[in-house]
C-alpha cells in the first residue's frame, strides 16, 4: 500500500499556511499559556519565544517519524500480505491447470505445486482445497502418461506431508493408496512412474496411515512384491534384469524398510527370518546403488533385530562380515571411482556397525536448532523426507509440525533477536535430541504392540 503524500498543497490558495504551520501556531500558543503566571504574567523562565518554537518543531518532527516509523512497519505488514496473496493466487492456478486438457499444461502445473509444497508449509491454504487436489492428482495417476504420473505421486507424498498425520491426510491417503499401489505392482507401466509411486506409497503411509495395520500390512506386501523380483533364483544365482529396474527395486527397498520402523515385534522377527538371507545374496548384485540399498536395509533390520533382543544375531553372520568386508576395500576398476568410493564408505558403516553396534553420528543443522542422525532407523526416516522434499526438508524440519514431531523437536520456535544470539551447547542438543528420539520410539513401540494384535 503507498504511503500518504505529506505536505501536499491544497487546492485553495487563500490558505493560511499548511497544517504543518497550523499545528505550530495552536502548540506555541498552548505552551505560551501554560509558561504564564496566575496573574496573567509570563514567569521569569528565561526561555525566548525562540526556544519555544525550536522544542515544539523537535517535539513535532519526533511525532512525525514516530508515525513514519509506523507507516513503515505498517507498509512491511501489507507488503508481506500483498506476497502471499499473490502466491495463493498462482497456487490456485494451478491447481485450475491440473485440469486442462493439455498434458503438458498439467505437468507443468504439478511441477509448480512441486516447488511449492516442498519449500514452504501451506497447512492453511490447503486444508479447504485438500478434495479438490486430491481429485485432480487421481485422475492425473489414472489418465496420464508416465512422466504426468510419476509427477502426481511426488506431489501427493508432498501433500500428505503438509496435511500432517490427521485425520485430512489419511482420507487422501485411503482414496489414492489403491491407485498408487496398482501403477506399483503394473509391469507394463512406466519404470518412472512405479519407481515415484513406491516412495509415495511408503511415504504416505508412514505419515498418514502409521496406526493402521491394514493398510501398513497391504502397503508392505506391495512394497515387497517389488524388490523380490531381485531375489535369488532357486539355484542361487541372481536374476538380470533391464536396465533401469534395479532403481525401481532400490526405491521399493527403501520404503518397505522406512515402514518396517513401524512394524511390531512378532512381524519384525517373520522380516529378519525370511529376508536377511536373501538380501545377503543380494549384495553380489552388479547395480552399485541396489547393493548400497541392500547394504543399509540389512543394517536398519539388524537394529530393529537388536531393539527387540540385544543378543539379536544373523545365523550366517560370519559370511554376511567377509561379504561386507570385501564391498568396503572394493578396488576393481571396472567400476566408476566414485562408485567405489560411496560404496566402501558404505559398507564400512554397516560393518562396524553390525561387528561393534558403531554408528557414526550425523549433523544435520537448520537455523539455530540440530538433529543428530544416530542410527540407522533414523537415517532411513530422514533420507525419506530428504527424497521427498530435497533442499526444502530444512525449512521444513523449523516449521512443519508433523516432521518436528517425528524428530522430537516440539513446537516450531519463535524467536527474538536475543534467542538467536544466544546458543546450546553441542552436547547439551545432541542429549536434548537423544531423549526426544527415545520417547518416540517408547511412544510408536505402544503403537505396535497394539497392532501386533491386529497382524
Amino acid at each position: 500500500m503507498p504511503r500518504n503524500k505529506k505536505g501536499k498543497r491544497g487546492g485553495n490558495s487563500s490558505s493560511k499556511g499548511s497544517l504543518r504551520q497550523e499545528v505550530l501556531q495552536l502548540q506555541l500558543s498552548k505552551t505560551a499559556l501554560s509558561r504564564t503566571g496566575r496573574n496573567g504574567v509570563r514567569g521569569e523562565t528565561g526561555v525566548s519565544d525562540d526556544d519555544l518554537a525550536s522544542d515544539v518543531l523537535s517535539h513535532y518532527s519526533s511525532a512525525s517519524e514516530s508515525a513514519s516509523v509506523i507507516e513503515e512497519g505498517a507498509g512491511e505488514v501489507v507488503d508481506e500480505q500483498t506476497a502471499q496473496e499473490e502466491t495463493e493466487d498462482k497456487l490456485k492456478q494451478c491447481i485450475d491447470n491440473l485440469m486442462d486438457k493439455s498434458a503438458k499444461t498439467r505437468l507443468a502445473a504439478l511441477e509448480s505445486l512441486r516447488m511449492a509444497f516442498s519449500s514452504r508449509v501451506l497447512y492453511e491454504f490447503l486444508l479447504e482445497r485438500r478434495y479438490t487436489i486430491s481429485d485432480c492428482l487421481e485422475r492425473s495417476l489414472k489418465k496420464g502418461g508416465g512422466e504426468e504420473q510419476a509427477a502426481a505421486a511426488t506431489v501427493f507424498a508432498l501433500l500428505c506431508l503438509q496435511l500432517g498425520g490427521g485425520v485430512e491426510g489419511e482420507e487422501g491417503f485411503k482414496m489414492l493408496r489403491p491407485v498408487l499401489s496398482t501403477i506399483l505392482i503394473d509391469s507394463c507401466a512406466s519404470l518412472a512412474a512405479r519407481q515415484s509411486c513406491a516412495r509415495a506409497l511408503g511415504m504416505c503411509c508412514y505419515v498418514s496411515a502409521s496406526d493402521d495395520a491394514e493398510d501398513l500390512l497391504k502397503s508392505l506386501g506391495h512394497l515387497e512384491s517389488v524388490f523380490v523380483g531381485a531375489y535369488p533364483l532357486g539355484d542361487g544365482s541372481l536374476p538380470s534384469v533391464k536396465a533401469g529396474t534395479p532403481a525401481l527395486h532400490s526405491a521399493a527397498l527403501q520404503a518397505w524398510a522406512l515402514l518396517c520402523t513401524l512394524c511390531p515385534a512378532s512381524h519384525i522377527n517373520t522380516i529378519l527370518n525370511h529376508h536377511l538371507p536373501r538380501l545377503h545374496a543380494c549384495l553380489e548384485s552388479s547395480e552399485v546403488n541396489f547393493r548400497i540399498a541392500v547394504g543399509e536395509t540389512i543394517a536398519l533390520l539388524y537394529e530393529l533385530g537388536r531393539d527387540i533382543d540385544q543378543e539379536f544375531e544373523y545365523e550366517d553372520c560370519d559370511a554376511l562380515c567377509d561379504s561386507l568386508k570385501s564391498l568396503a576395500t572394493d578396488g576393481n576398476k571396472h567400476r566408476a571411482k566414485n562408485d567405489r568410493r560411496k560404496q566402501r564408505s558404505i559398507f564400512r558403516e554397516v560393518l562396524h556397525y553390525i561387528e561393534n553396534e558403531d554408528f557414526t553420528d550425523e549433523k544435520i543443522q537448520f537455523g539455530i536448532e540440530v538433529i543428530y542422525i544416530d542410527g540407522w532407523m533414523r537415517r532411513r526416516i530422514y533420507d525419506a523426507f530428504k527424497e521427498v522434499l530435497e533442499s526444502g526438508v530444512r525449512h521444513h524440519l523449523q516449521f512443519n509440525p508433523l516432521l518436528r514431531d517425528i524428530f522430537g523437536l516440539g513446537p516450531p520456535l519463535i524467536l527474538d533477536a536475543s534467542v538467536k544470539a544466544s546458543k546450546i551447547s553441542r552436547t547439551e542438543r545432541h542429549l536434548f535430541n537423544s531423549a526426544a528420539f527415545k520417547a518416540r520410539t517408547k511412544l510408536r513401540n505402544k503403537v505396535r504392540d497394539k497392532r501386533a494384535d491386529v497382524m
